[in-house]
């Protein structure tokens, strides 16, 4: 075996691990997916051993590519803390947007906290929405934020990184005194001719109220009319209170007073939730969040999507 594997076949290959996918790896590392593909295929010479299994249809690690994955992210953390040491840049704290303090991305930061060493600061912005996270990552006013990805405008999108990260499961928000409020679970069905609250009117949040809108469609569920932006956990609560409004929710989300949370189902709407950063952002909180991710989603199944399960489009049409 060479013992001088070059750091560009190990970021390769983290790269390809990350993402199961061989072109997202490809545009995130912005090489071409023939280059990323003979990269792979040295580290698997190099190191005598398959790393990959592919297929038309998906891609996924063999034993020894399980074995030398935690390998590999310790060298390439290596070879990055050396670089910072010598930048002569002082280290800063990475502003992270979780959107709200209830949310899968409070839940991905307060995981990635605890392993990070004093010396590393990640900072909580609160974000209505992608849409104005998203404007605030590309004039660097932020680092890292979550939300509905493919809800952005592409040329937006392209600007930035991504990852999925989770499906969340859809929910209604309903007032104790509903009519539906009684059931465990509320079918779509049972919300025709409902008038349900998606954040219509907030420039911030328009990736939500599109997911909405396509989720209501053929359905008889209508729109609530746009209202102004809502800033704030008790103005959000004291809205929604004043004007009786059912909500469309995740099923992570704030307790409103004289409200049930119920998921919805028939079937089960999802919405995918990535990490998205900044293009060329290089930082221990950035590798430490990634982490705590895919920690997450690995213990509570984040990824796997039922069988009856419905996507916005475009992720409709796209492969896992």
């Amino acid at each position: 075996m060479n013992r001088d594997i070059e750091p560009r076949l190990l970021r390769a290959f983290t790269a390809v691990a990350d993402e199961l996918h061989f072109t997202r790896a490809a545009a995130r590392l912005y090489v071409a997916q023939q280059a990323l593909s003979r990269d792979i295929r040295r580290l698997e010479r190099e190191l005598g051993a398959e790393l990959f299994v592919r297929t038309t249809r998906q891609v996924a690690l063999t034993a020894a590519g399980e074995r030398l994955l935690p390998y590999a992210r310790r060298v390439l953390q290596a070879q990055d803390d050396l670089v910072a040491a010598f930048s002569g840049a002082e280290r800063r704290p990475l502003l992270v947007d979780v959107s709200a303090p209830v949310s899968t991305g409070s839940q991905v930061l307060a995981e990635a906290r605890r392993g990070l060493g004093p010396e590393t600061e990640l900072v909580a912005r609160f974000h209505s929405g992608l849409a104005g996270a998203a404007a605030e990552l590309l004039a660097g006013r932020l680092d890292v934020s979550f939300g509905r990805a493919h809800g952005l405008d592409p040329a937006v999108l392209a600007r930035l990184e991504h990852r999925l990260i989770r499906y969340e499961r859809l929910a209604v928000v309903l007032r104790e005194d509903h009519s539906l409020a009684g059931l465990e679970r509320i079918p779509l069905s049972a919300l025709a001719g409902e008038t349900l609250y998606a954040a219509a009117g907030n420039h911030t949040t328009t990736e939500w109220t599109d997911l909405a809108a396509q989720l209501f469609a053929g359905r008889g569920i209508a729109m609530a009319e746009p209202f102004p932006e809502i800033e704030g956990d008790e103005e959000f609560i004291r809205v929604v209170t004043k004007r009786r409004w059912s909500v469309l929710a995740s099923e992570v989300f704030i307790h409103l007073p004289g409200t049930v949370l119920r998921p919805l189902t028939e079937p089960v709407p999802l919405s995918p939730v990535s990490i998205l950063w900044r293009k060329g952002l290089s930082h221990p909180g950035l590798d430490a969040l990634h982490t705590a991710a895919r920690t997450l989603a690995t213990a509570s199944d984040w990824l796997t999507r039922p069988p009856d399960s419905w996507l916005p489009r475009p992720e409709a049409g796209r492969r896992a």
